[in-house]
């Protein structure tokens, strides 16, 4: 633990309640969008957390939210495409929260445009974040796990991490990558026989932020495509998750939808998305409404979890009602056969 001679600033860090029972979690691009309402479902589920992202402010608000739950929170600037920047970040958080129990690497950015139309610099800056962001982050969290040998590393997914769309090839390619990447890495620790576990779940399009600060050449503003889902709920599925840690988790009907139909019909997806794929993904309102380009640099102020789709986005489903509800359908499932079978024994009995 960190003494008060090299503590961090006090808007960073809220550190006056005792140690969570629960553990420290770390979330990377915590401060805006769905990992926001993942910081403040987690601090409401008892753990600490820390937060790492580029923006001072919102990081800020982001401690002041762990805070109102009673549990400690750290904010440290990072930009995770930095590999060292990531490696100090984890240090200081050990150093001042204690010991790294799960690992949320939820950082990203991206670029709205035609792949022949973006800069190769945004290309390749965007990859770094939404990729290497989560290289840098998985190897962070296992050099610190594995020795101990406990701990979870949480990325997430998307349904783009298994089917392309137009206008955001940067994005896709990176959440292809990812996946890729995830389960070699989960191969490796089943060699060696680590018990750290590590889990992907793969989101919807949500109403966050995030398509309000995106770099884009379109004429109008962007939008997730439909249908839309709050973070909220989205967020819920993630600490479910870090409770009960599971390889693959898909949230929403549409993730489903798109994961099964690529498998199944690419070539005819293809064909659709070509057709409404760039509609689409932009709204009525011109670009020039948008809060600002976080690409390069963090949007100044603090800009919470939600973007500007409130009106249009799901608060739940059926399929993400089940996947919250998973234990209880679980055991009412084998409940269910275990009656069967027994009947069925019964009757061949007479």
């Amino acid at each position: 633990m960190t003494d008060a001679a090299t503590a961090p600033a006090g808007d960073l860090a809220a550190l006056t309640a005792s140690p969570s029972t629960r553990g420290v979690v770390v979330v990377t691009g915590g401060s805006g969008g769905l990992g926001r309402e993942i910081v403040r479902h987690l601090a409401r589920a008892g753990w600490d957390v820390a937060v790492l992202s580029r923006g001072r402010e919102a990081l800020a608000a982001t401690v002041a939210d762990v805070a109102a739950t009673g549990r400690r929170g750290l904010g440290v600037v990072c930009d995770v495409s930095e590999h060292e920047q990531v490696e100090a970040a984890a240090d200081e958080v050990e150093e001042v929260l204690g010991p790294i129990a799960v690992w949320v690497n939820d950082a990203m950015t991206s670029v709205f445009a035609k792949f022949v139309e973006t800069d190769p610099e945004d290309f390749e800056r965007a990859t770094r974040v939404t990729y290497f962001g989560f290289v840098n982050g998985t190897r962070a969290a296992l050099r610190r796990m594995r020795p101990r040998g406990a701990g979870h590393v949480v990325q997430i997914g998307s349904a783009l991490s298994y089917r392309g769309i137009p206008l955001q090839s940067a994005y896709c390619g990176s959440k292809h990558a990812v996946v890729g990447f995830t389960e070699s890495v989960i191969t490796e620790l089943l060699h060696e026989g680590s018990p750290v576990k590590v889990s992907m779940v793969h989101m919807p399009g949500m109403n966050t932020t995030q398509f309000g600060w995106v770099r884009t050449r379109l004429p109008q503003h962007p939008q997730p495509v439909a249908p839309i889902y709050q973070p909220d709920v989205c967020a819920r599925v993630v600490v479910s998750v870090v409770d009960r840690p599971r390889r693959s988790t898909w949230v929403g009907e549409p993730t489903v939808g798109t994961i099964l139909g690529n498998r199944l019909v690419a070539p005819l997806l293809d064909r659709y998305l070509a057709k409404t794929g760039v509609d689409g993904q932009q709204t009525d309102l011109d670009r020039s409404v948008m809060t600002g380009d976080a690409l390069w640099e963090p949007v100044p102020g603090d800009h919470g979890s939600h973007g500007i789709f409130d009106d249009s986005s799901w608060r739940t489903s059926p399929q993400v009602w089940a996947q919250l509800h998973r234990r209880p359908l679980e055991v009412a499932a084998l409940a269910g056969a275990g009656i069967g079978a027994a009947a069925l024994a019964l009757r061949r009995r007479r």
